[in-house]
């Protein structure tokens, strides 16, 4: 089944295109479909444009020759991945991974930087976003490099809570949070428990509670 046209008017920089360049973009989309732990593209391969997620989580991953994981991001539904390499002749910086079954479509590079060409608030919407997800790298670095353990798990709940409830999806087991976090899932585990009996937080299969906010944004600070 081809692309919806429409779906694609619903990114923020593809949103002012007329009815005519959004189904020449929906023509060229190639689709992927994936299930769980499949690879949608690796890190260091020729990237081949944007991507952009219909259904299903999927995560971004720098991994090392050694097989440790950190991962970068969580892209869900609406979400596109990979803007770098419309404007770099680069290979793809991360690796690209179905965290359950997921739709994805490829737009052809070729593609989109002819849009962007004879459409300016293209080229404005795609370095908006770029600028976005420089930042949240930045912030990440900064996590990572600045923040023990305890700040990192405390800010990811806060910011990743929604009236409180940290909601789990079936994917994000221990390992793959700890992952995310930049550590192994038995310190996270630790970490969590320490949260639990201090009255923070209560864990459950399927969520996390967070009973004490002012507490949690208290661990989030450097000491």
């Amino acid at each position: 089944m081809p692309l919806n046209p429409e779906t694609l008017a619903e990114l923020a920089f593809f949103s002012e295109l007329d009815k005519n360049d959004l189904s020449l973009l929906a023509q060229n989309a190639l689709s992927f479909s994936a299930i769980p732990e499949q690879v949608v593209f690796l890190q260091g391969e020729t990237a081949r444009g944007l991507y952009f997620v219909e259904t299903g989580w999927l995560k971004g991953s720098k991994i090392t020759s050694t097989g440790r994981e950190q991962v970068l991001r969580y892209f869900g539904p609406g979400e596109t991945v990979n803007e770098v390499s419309l404007f770099l002749d680069s290979p793809n910086q991360a690796t690209l991974i179905a965290l359950e079954d997921s739709m994805v479509w490829l737009i052809p590079r070729e593609t989109v930087l002819t849009m962007m060409e004879s459409n300016p608030k293209v080229m404005r919407g795609i370095t908006r976003s770029l600028a976005k997800r420089l930042l949240y790298v930045v912030n990440l670095v900064e996590d990572l490099s600045l923040l023990p353990l305890e700040a990192r798990v405390a800010k990811f709940l806060l910011e990743h809570a929604e009236a409180s409830i940290f909601e789990r999806r079936r994917w994000a087991t221990q390992a793959e949070l700890a992952a995310r976090l930049g550590t192994v899932p038995d310190v996270l585990h630790r970490v969590l428990r320490g949260f639990s009996e201090a009255g923070l937080i209560e864990v459950a299969r399927q969520h996390i509670i967070i009973l004490n906010r002012a507490g949690l944004e208290e661990k989030t600070q450097l000491n």
